[in-house]
């Protein structure tokens, strides 16, 4: 396959139109069933070399093309775009079943994983073998033949449901505005806020301000907003999205995907999805998963209702009557959290201009790992507000191309990620190195400001800077097996271990500046910043640990979900809920992460990899936070080695013992 004609490879954005990917995708088929063939109809006897490299080599161009249309329906789409999404994914769903379910290549595969053993193979390529065995079991290779009809109709609408499920919750998300015209109803709203308002209307031809359900809005003006009434409206308008019985509504598609599911995994012999997917989890069974966030629920129980009931004692003593409402947690927490330690996103954010934050991303990886970045003005992008970077060894050789886009935009999903376009491997002695992109939806500039970001904000860039770095690093031979191509409980280690240094005085005195004056971040801000980490800590594990709780409902279930989406929620919801229940509200039909993205029956993998991350970090502390020598034991132990050892191998390969969870429950305040 001939690389792009673009620097490094690069996707000639400047040359794609949705038109091209059909065509193009029909033909990258074509390429990989002639591959496939050659490795099935191959006589010889089958070995690691004849046949599962070659399988883990196929479809080389394929990916290519799929990784561009969907980080682009993910990153900047349109209805065009989408509609193409939709009408290919039933074809590569069909693809891969004909591999998985092809017999001839199965018996290779089963008589090579039968004599592992003896073919003295290295970690790795054990770990490649494993994982393709793995994946043909769980795509059907064991079926009886009168079965494997069923299991294609059920991948193939799988596929085009969860596109289906984003496209609505855009499309919801993008929908609602809040219009207001009376400048009294903009009371206790950041100066900020209230002009990137007014621009959003001007944009839209309006008079006065509009608040949308983008985050870098939604978030400020519950925590700000005077305007009980308002809050409520907006609170409403984002817990509702996509429950609200239009044609946008995700009801259906929950319950499909759930029972599909269920029936999935039920022809391959689980008791149900859970069971299924955490086979090559660090946790590995349904059971210690909840075993694991009871213990975490119990931990934080006390933690939350105190936090609770500080909010309602600051509710009242400022002349709030009656209950505290979902509409009301975030304006007096960030009241209280003024009230006990001054501070405030309005206090921080002159800090936190995204130029700076940008640099002093990177100069921490180059304190830590001695790497550099250099912007590239001539790679193609997809959207004029992306850039690109070349990445560099401290030996001057490339370790990758970074794409960052930050702003939210009505063609971009909600929230951030990382992801990439091209995933790192070595082949025939050639290390290729990888595309990764850093896609956002942070706070723009105003007409009077430039981007400043808010406390989360600065903690998000870190955290997918963290997922960046594990696919820069990486030094695997296998592309399946490379970067972020982990367990998904382990996933998370190098991004929230990266959100530590938010709250470091040794990082931040070395960068954060007054965007106005110049002036260095004051010390004393520092301390407050540290203190408050551990603000509302109950509360927000507790939280976190109903959506774990909640997805492990949905795929735990072992009969079909007969009843609604809403009363499924909330039986389930029930034990971490702490307010009034807000009629017209639901969690599942917006939650993107286990029915759109690929975090089902994973998505207790945030907690599991804190624990990782604050054992981590807690070494780090010990040793220096900028401690090159620790940090390089990191980098080679577990950034470089992406899926080729088992986690807990690489983990305590690093740390020289098994994680603890006690730094866990100290840093946040829970013991």
């Amino acid at each position: 396959m001939q690389p792009w004609d673009t620097p490094f490879g690069t996707p000639p954005f400047h040359l794609i139109r949705p038109e091209h990917f059909k065509d193009a995708i029909n033909e990258a088929i074509r390429i990989a069933e002639a591959e496939i063939s050659s490795i099935s109809d191959n006589r010889e006897q089958a070995s690691f070399d004849n046949t599962i490299v070659p399988i883990e080599r196929s479809g080389e161009t394929l990916g290519r093309i799929t990784s561009v249309l969907f980080n682009l329906n993910s990153a900047e789409t349109s209805k065009e775009l989408q509609a193409v999404a939709q009408e290919v994914s039933p074809l590569l769903t069909r693809f891969s079943n004909d591999i998985t379910l092809n017999k001839k290549l199965f018996e290779q595969i089963d008589k090579i994983f039968e004599n592992r053993e003896s073919l003295n193979l290295t970690t790795e390529q054990m770990i490649l073998l494993e994982r393709k065995y793995r994946d043909f079991r769980l795509g059907g290779a064991g079926l009886r033949e009168e079965d494997r009809p069923r299991f294609r109709e059920i991948s193939e609408e799988l596929s085009t449901l969860s596109l289906k499920f984003e496209e609505n919750l855009l499309e919801e998300t993008n929908s609602w505005e809040l219009h207001l015209t009376d400048k009294a109803e903009l009371a206790g709203l950041p100066a900020q806020l209230i002009e990137m308002a007014a621009s959003e209307a001007k944009n839209r031809n309006k008079e006065g301000w509009i608040f949308t359900l983008h985050y870098p809005d939604y978030m400020p003006f519950m925590q700000y907003s005077d305007r009980r009434e308002l809050r409520e409206k907006l609170l409403k308008a984002y817990s509702s999205r996509a429950f609200r019985n239009n044609k946008y509504d995700n009801r259906e598609i929950v319950l499909k995907i759930a029972n599909l599911r269920l029936e999935l995994a039920n022809m391959l012999g689980f008791q149900n999805y859970a069971e299924m997917i955490l086979g090559d989890r660090m946790a590995g069974t349904p059971e210690k998963v909840n075993k694991f966030l009871e213990k975490l629920y119990e931990a934080s129980k006390p933690a939350a209702f105190r936090d609770l009931e500080n909010i309602r004692m600051l509710a009242g003593k400022t002349g709030h009557n009656g209950p505290v409402e979902k509409w009301d947690w975030a304006y007096y927490s960030e009241k209280l959290k003024k009230e006990l330690y001054n501070i405030d996103d309005e206090i921080l954010k002159p800090y936190f201009r995204l130029e700076n934050v940008e640099k002093a991303i990177f100069d921490l990886a180059a304190s830590l790992y001695g790497i550099s970045f250099l912007q590239n003005f001539i790679i193609p992008l997809y959207h004029p507000e992306s850039k690109t970077f070349e990445v560099y060894d401290s030996d001057g050789t490339l370790l990758s191309i970074l794409y960052i886009d930050y702003h939210p935009r009505t063609g971009k999903n909600g929230g951030a990620w990382m992801t990439s376009y091209r995933d790192q491997k070595i082949t025939n002695g050639i290390d290729t190195r990888p595309l990764i992109s850093i896609v956002a939806n942070f706070s723009r500039s105003t007409g009077s400001s430039p981007s400043l970001l808010s406390f989360s904000e600065l903690t998000t860039f870190l955290h997918e800077f963290g997922h960046a770095l594990h696919c820069m690093f990486s030094k695997c031979t296998y592309e399946s097996l490379s970067g972020t191509n982990v367990a998904r409980d382990f996933v998370e280690l190098p991004s929230q271990f990266m959100e530590n240094y938010a709250y470091e005085k040794e990082w931040l005195d070395s960068w954060a500046m007054h965007y106005q004056t110049g002036e260095k971040i004051p010390e004393e801000i520092i301390r407050k910043i540290k203190e408050a980490s551990v603000f509302n800590e109950g509360y927000a594990c507790y939280r976190q640990l109903g959506f774990g709780f909640l997805d492990m409902e949905w795929h735990s279930v072992t009969s079909p979900v007969e009843s609604s989406v809403g009363e499924f929620e909330t039986s389930s919801a029930r034990k971490t809920e702490l307010f009034p229940e807000v009629k017209g509200s639901n969690i599942s039909c917006s939650f993107a992460h286990i029915f759109g993205g690929g975090y089902a029956a994973g998505y207790y993998g945030y907690k599991w990899a804190e624990v990782l991350d604050a054992d981590a970090f807690s070494y780090f502390t010990e040793k220096g936070i900028l401690n090159r020598n620790v940090a390089e034991s990191f980098r080679k132990n577990i950034l470089a080695k992406g899926g080729s050892e088992k986690p807990i191998d690489l983990y305590v390969r690093f740390r020289g013992k098994e994680p603890s969870i006690e730094p866990l429950l100290k840093r946040s305040g829970l013991i």
